[in-house]
This record gives structure tokens, sequence and C-alpha cells, in this order.
């Protein structure tokens, strides 16, 4: 398996990160923590024009039916500036949630708005009881009529406050924790019954409870274009490889500071980072680092080729990176010192984007014990 960049996503790679550095500066995320919404529409139209988000939808929808390796390899320069626009939420997991279980109407209904950047879906599939596991689902979907009635909450879901639509998972048959019976619906967050309360997180990223009590759909709101277990899965497997990815563009940039600290801060007359204890622990935050490229690469080429490891490969990803962001976080704050804690400087805000990351998706105890499920050890 080749894991070199074809000139084309050299190219791609390239335009991202002078994207980033032209239009990002960390000055913006400062300002952003103010925000309602917490990122750029503007920014995101910018995003939308360059074709980022139709990466991976099909041409006949407005897309560049392209890969997941293409899409990391945007989402990897994202990370690099902790941009906070919704990629994740809106592109892979709403937008993704509708490629792979939605309905041909569905479909052309709101992936073309997607991939121009004019509509901004969201994903819930957390439970406060669920912990990362998908099918542990007490959200009810009643018949009701011809439509359905939902009622449940679901836990974090990301930028649902700008969100035109929420996907949400909801129990229609089966048993609390099993895999028949769970569908995924499009919901009105403006809708009679819809609640929502934002959560304050670390990194300032909007998240939010979404209560739903007594909510009304219709028939044509269930995603029915397939296996909803299977477009589930799918969705959740392809955003965890992208946050991965963003993850590691963020690992990256941390790492990259703190050796810039490294040459310029002296002590005792000499560079810091001469002093041989702290030559060993940056080379071992740079061996975290590639060993995480390295995962997260073969994660997406398996998802391209549909290989049969591929829950397992997108696994291993992101427990390399949870663990890998959690140490080169920690690694950054003690070489900076006291000055690494204070808002003022920027290492902060790659620590604290590190440990919300870890824990989204699904932290590394969940993806170690998915990995050994998979392989039933």
């Amino acid at each position: 398996m080749n894991f070199a960049l074809s000139e084309e996503q050299q190219m791609l790679q390239a335009s991202a990160n002078e994207f980033v550095k032209r239009e990002s500066s960390l000055k913006r995320i400062r300002e952003l923590r103010e925000d309602e919404a917490g990122f750029s529409r503007e920014l995101w139209g910018k995003m939308a024009e360059l074709g980022w988000h139709g990466v991976l939808f099909p041409e006949e929808h407005g897309g560049l039916g392209e890969g997941m390796v293409e899409m990391i390899v945007v989402l990897e320069e994202l990370g690099r500036g902790l941009m906070p626009e919704p990629v994740i939420s809106t592109v892979l997991m709403g937008g993704g949630a509708l490629l792979l279980g939605g309905s041909a109407e569905q479909k052309s209904t709101w992936l073309p708005g997607v991939i121009d950047g004019e509509k901004f879906l969201s994903f819930g599939y957390m439970e406060r009881q669920s912990r990362y596991n998908p099918f542990d689902v007490t959200t009810t979907a009643k018949k009701d009529g011809e439509g359905w009635v939902l009622d449940g909450e679901k836990m974090f879901v990301p930028d649902a406050g700008v969100s035109e639509r929420i996907i949400v998972t909801a129990r229609s048959a089966g048993d609390r924790r099993s895999r028949e019976g769970v569908e995924m619906f499009l919901v009105d967050p403006k809708a009679s019954g819809v609640s929502l309360t934002s959560i304050p997180t670390m990194d300032w990223r909007k998240q939010y409870v979404v209560k739903l009590d007594g909510v009304k759909v219709d028939e044509a709101d269930r995603l029915s274009g397939g296996d909803s277990g299977v477009a589930l899965e799918g969705t959740l497997d392809r955003a965890t490889v992208g946050l991965a990815a963003e993850m590691l563009g963020g690992m990256n940039e941390a790492f990259n500071m703190t050796m810039e600290y490294l040459k310029t801060r002296q002590q005792f007359g000499v560079p810091i980072g001469s002093f041989q204890a702290l030559k060993h622990r940056a080379a071992d935050e740079y061996v975290q680092t590639e060993l995480s490229r390295s995962s997260i690469y073969y994660a997406a080429m398996t998802i391209d080729e549909n290989m049969p490891d591929m829950q397992r490969a997108v696994s291993t990803a992101k427990a390399r990176c949870n663990d890998a962001f959690h140490l080169i976080g920690n690694e950054s704050i003690q070489m900076h010192g006291g000055i690494g804690v204070t808002d003022e400087h920027d290492i902060g805000f790659y620590f604290k984007r590190g440990r919300v990351a870890a824990v989204t998706l699904g932290d590394s105890e969940y993806h170690r014990d998915r990995y050994a499920r998979l392989k039933e050890y």
C-alpha cells in the first residue's frame, strides 16, 4: 500500500495550508469564543468555493467524487489552525449520514446546499447512558399515522444551534442496545417539542443537549435509503477518521511551536533545547505524531477501498491520536513552563482542543475495547 500523496493530493494539501495561514489566525480563534455561532460564515463560504465541502460527495449532487484520503488532507491543515468551521458536523456527520443512509430525494434536497456552503446539518447519536455505543438508544420513534413521534434526549450534538436540520437516532423496535430497530430522522430544531441547551466546553466549540418531547416528523424525514445500522456505523467511522486527521494537524502544530520555543528559550546561557532530557522527550513526541499519521492514512485508505479491517483501522487511528495528542499537549505545556497555561499564550489552545477531541467520537478505552470485540478477543 502506497502512503505517498499523489501530485494532486499534494497540491490540495498545499492550497489548504496556504488558506489556513492566510485566512485564520489564533487571534481570530480568540475572537470567536464570544461569537454565537462559533465560526465564520464568510470563511465557510470561501471553503465551499474551494470545493472542500464536496470532496466526498458524488458529482451528481455537485461534489468532487473524491475519497477519504483527500478529505483528511484538508482536515489536517484545518487542524493546524484550530479552525472551528463545522466540517465534521455538517459534512462528515450530517452530510455523511444522508450520503450513506438517505433516500434519493433527501440527498437531492440537502446535499447540494451542504456542498455549496448554504445549509448546515448536525448529527445527534450520543445519550447520557450510551458512552459512545451508537446502538445504545433510548430515544423512541413511535408510528403516528403516516408519520412518527420522537421522544428522548441527545447529548453533545455539535453545532446544533446553527443547523437547519439535526439528524437524530431513535429506536422504533428492539431492546435498548440491539442493533435492529435504530432509525435516523431529519429533525427541524425549530419544530414544536425541540429544545436546545448549550454545553460549555474547554475548547469553546459549540455543543448542545437536544431534547425531543413529542416531536412529530413525517415519513419523508426518516432516512430510508438502506440499512440504517450500516449507515450509522459508516457515518461515525468517517467522522472519526476526519476528527483524527484534524487532531494530527493540531498536535503537529503544537509540536512545532514547542520545538521553536526550545530553540529560542535560554537557560544557563544556552537554548533549553540543547538539554539531553528535553531532546529525548521531543523525539518521543515526533515518533508519536508519525505513528498517528500512518494509522490515519491507513484508516482512510481502508474506507476508500472498503477493506475488511476498516473498522479496526478506524479505532486504531482514533486511539492512537487520543494518546498522542494527550502526550504532546502535556509536554508542550511542561516545556513552555508557566506561560503555557496562560490565556495569552497560544499553546494552551492546542492543549484544550486535544483534551476535547480525545473524548469526542470515542475515547481511547472505547476504541481499544471496540478493536478487541471486532477481533473477537
